[in-house]
């Protein structure tokens, strides 16, 4: 294959792989935040046993995460607003991150809470934490990926005009 049939053939796929991305970022947000949602009590419970914020601050994080989560995976998986989404749901999942090495690096164990639960393991138990911090890694890189070449194919911002021309070059 020549060169530029090369570079045609992965610029026509990049906006495939942006739409990879956001569907299993905003799918992994939506499914964390729609566990949480309806027991907001032991999403509270999670943000506090990191013992990183405020009681307070760890209350409303506690109550508004599950919200937040939810409305940057829709936007993510529709692709509306796709880019400001993916910034949202990057550092939220490098905040994750940062709060698992955290909760590690201060010999805590506890579960993170992604998916729900949260709060002190039971005596025996074990953290997952290197699990956790890998995979909430490899969602911030997806969410860079998506800064970078959005919106991708099927998202609304392609299908309303609201990508910058910079982005049309990735369609």
């Amino acid at each position: 294959m020549v060169a530029s049939q090369q570079s045609r053939t992965v610029r026509s796929a990049i906006p495939w792989a942006t739409t990879v991305a956001r569907l299993v970022l905003g799918g992994v947000l939506i499914a964390a935040g729609a566990l949480k949602i309806g027991d907001t009590s032991q999403s509270v419970m999670a943000v506090r046993a990191y013992q990183l914020l405020p009681e307070s601050l760890a209350d409303m994080v506690g109550h508004v995460l599950p919200i937040l989560e939810i409305v940057l995976g829709v936007l993510l998986v529709v692709g509306l607003m796709t880019r400001l989404a993916a910034v949202g749901g990057g550092l939220l999942m490098l905040a994750f991150v940062f709060g698992i090495a955290w909760a590690w690096g201060h010999g805590y164990k506890i579960d993170c809470g992604c998916f729900g639960g949260g709060g002190q393991l039971g005596k025996g138990v074990e953290p997952s934490y290197l699990i956790d911090i890998l995979r909430d890694f490899g969602l911030v890189v997806l969410g860079a990926w998506i800064v970078r070449f959005p919106p991708g194919r099927f998202a609304l911002d392609g299908a309303l005009g609201l990508h910058t021309l910079d982005d049309k070059e990735n369609d």
